[in-house]
């Protein structure tokens, strides 16, 4: 008895033909298993993303529940935000200042980031260094150097006394406008890093051939510098307003009841009141006004390509 052998199985000749969109089933594990594997030097982030997920992630979540079920479920913590206009006045005062702030720390850094492209090296380091250095000291003691400096026997005062420019002290602290003063003061460097970044890129032969063909130096520079760096100032101010929203230290110190802003509310109601829900609901719609504002930005600028480029 002849018989043909061709080389398959009867499991193999039984099995339907493959399609031809299909993968194999061996590739198909493959794949999955590679999507969800992690190498090596992929093993070198996980102990950034657990740390993550417990001090931040965690958290995060735990105070969204506490806004919605303490002291009882429901939305009675955010329409109590809505309903007292006590809470919607330190609201208001909160972009109010946020807003002064971001504008006047515009006014100082932006001249100081363009003075620093046109120095010699030797005083764009020794500028440089000056903007890093609250950097290296703590919020805290700046605040109490800048009380040191505001109140009714400081500094200031003391210096306009003794050469006659007043004849009484000025009232400085725990007034609005020292707190503006101390917040501009720790916002600056924020502003001036992205502004200077996107700046030193600027190719500084677009305005000599702008001048080349006509224009004032004041031309070249309002209508070729300034909308080059527009993607730096709009970096710089975007991290200036975020942050502006969120502070309490500075404000806590140098400013009065009359100036509370919402991160204050929110630790009063924490430590004084224990609203600890009504306190989270504060603190979520502070966090989800912040996403807002990053994913508006988000779409009109390229804030990596503006806080990392380099000259």
């Amino acid at each position: 008895m002849v018989t043909t052998d061709t080389g398959a199985s009867p499991s193999t000749q039984d099995a339907p033909a493959a399609q031809p969109g299909d993968a194999p089933a061996g590739t198909r594990g493959k794949s999955a298993r590679k999507y969800f594997a992690i190498d090596g030097w992929g093993a070198l982030v996980l102990p950034l993303l657990i740390f993550l997920i417990v001090v931040f992630l965690v958290p995060l979540v735990a105070m969204l529940v506490k806004s919605f079920t303490d002291p009882e479920p429901g939305f009675g913590n955010y329409v109590a935000v809505f309903a007292e206009p006590l809470y919607m006045k330190v609201i208001f005062n909160t972009f109010y200042v946020a807003v002064l702030v971001t504008l006047v720390t515009l006014l100082l850094a932006y001249p100081y980031a363009y003075l620093m492209t046109l120095v010699p090296p030797l005083w764009r380091n020794i500028m440089m260094v000056i903007m890093l250095i609250p950097f290296w000291t703590s919020v805290l003691v700046r605040s109490f150097a800048l009380i040191v400096l505001l109140r009714d026997t400081g500094v200031i005062n003391t210096v306009l006394t003794d050469i006659g420019a007043i004849d009484e002290p000025v009232t400085m602290l725990r007034t609005f406008g020292g707190v503006v003063f101390g917040m501009v003061q720790v916002s600056l460097p924020f502003a001036v890093l992205p502004m200077y970044a996107t700046m030193s890129g600027i190719d500084k032969r677009l305005g000599l051939a702008a001048q080349n063909l006509g224009a004032r130096p004041s031309g070249a520079f309002w209508r070729v510098f300034v909308p080059l760096s527009l993607p730096g100032v709009a970096a710089g101010l975007l991290l200036t307003f975020i942050q502006a929203l969120g502070y309490y230290i500075t404000p806590a110190l140098l400013g009065g009841p009359q100036n509370t802003m919402i991160g204050e509310l929110i630790v009063q109601q924490v430590s004084a009141v224990l609203r600890y829900g009504f306190a989270a609901a504060l603190a979520t719609m502070l966090l989800v006004l912040t996403l807002v504002l990053l994913g508006v930005a988000g779409k009109f600028l390229n804030l990596e390509k503006a806080l990392m480029r380099r000259s």
